[in-house]
């Protein structure tokens, strides 16, 4: 199955065992998802629950992932079974909290899990029918799971592998943030010394869609010529690194690790060097 679902595909799915979720973020978004959503989606929240937010970002980052027990009642609060077809939406192109909610998904061990190409935007655009008001949900047995099966990285593991040279750290936020012009949500400007940038905008197109697969592939494969096999991706926080990750799978490459602390994390962490480049 492939990660990204069109708008119509989404038109055509089969209701019996669709979840939607909505996983759109920032000020008021549940009241905003009150006032407008696509019909039948649940609201899922990226700081209550795609992640457990800790009183010290120098250790975890701003969005840590949550116990995977707590996941699971998550899921379970949101009628979501091993059977069930989940399509993931937000309104930043897979970005904001979709791509992090997919991953977390299937790292939990579902595998029908989609994110809605274009997002809230596409589906409007195409005709999508919307809803207003909460939707119902029925709760479902808790699945039983003990650990992530996607591959995470620790802080020290990254510092161990650049320092190795045994992997490429991707580190997907936007150049400006990367080269330490400027920074505006943590607290230094900079970059994890050895951490190549490639931002997550250049997965999508003028539209905003994903990249078609075989672009995606032709354009990683080039990037990455002649580098360590071994990838681990970053961001601020943990969540838009998801982005990269989902346009990986999406072009066929193997599931590379999170650093789910990311920027978050290593530039709060007393002692880490950062590097700029201006």
């Amino acid at each position: 199955m492939s990660p990204i679902l069109s708008s119509a595909e989404l038109k055509s799915l089969p209701t019996e065992n669709l979840i939607i979720l909505d996983a759109r973020t920032g000020k008021e978004v549940y009241q905003n998802y009150l006032e407008k959503h696509i019909r039948g989606a649940k609201f899922i929240d990226l700081d209550k629950d795609l992640a457990d937010i800790g009183k010290d970002a120098a250790f975890g980052g701003r969005h840590p992932l949550p116990s995977i027990g707590r996941f699971a009642e998550t899921l379970s609060d949101l009628g979501i079974t091993q059977d069930s077809h989940i399509v993931v939406y937000d309104d930043k192109n897979g970005s904001n909290a979709a791509a992090r909610a997919w991953w977390m998904l299937r790292a939990f061990g579902l595998g029908k899990v989609q994110v809605l190409d274009g997002g809230m935007q596409a589906a409007e655009k195409n005709g999508i029918e919307f809803s207003a008001g909460k939707e119902s949900a029925v709760k479902t047995p808790v699945i039983k799971k003990e650990h992530w099966d996607l591959p995470v990285s620790s802080l020290e593991n990254v510092e161990n592998e650049l320092k190795n040279n045994n992997s490429v750290v991707i580190d997907v936020r936007d150049a400006y943030r990367y080269r330490g012009e400027s920074e505006p949500i943590d607290l230094i400007a900079g970059h994890i010394p050895g951490a190549i940038n490639i931002p997550f905008s250049e997965n999508l197109d003028e539209e905003g869609n994903f990249l078609k697969p075989e672009i995606l592939k032709k354009k990683y494969s080039k990037l990455l010529e002649n580098k360590p096999g071994h990838l681990i991706v970053h961001c601020g926080s943990g969540v838009t690194a998801c982005h990269t990750i989902l346009a990986l799978d999406y072009a066929g490459f193997e599931i590379p690790d999170l650093y789910v602390g990311s920027w978050s994390e290593w530039s709060r962490r007393e002692g880490k060097e950062i590097a700029k480049e201006i």
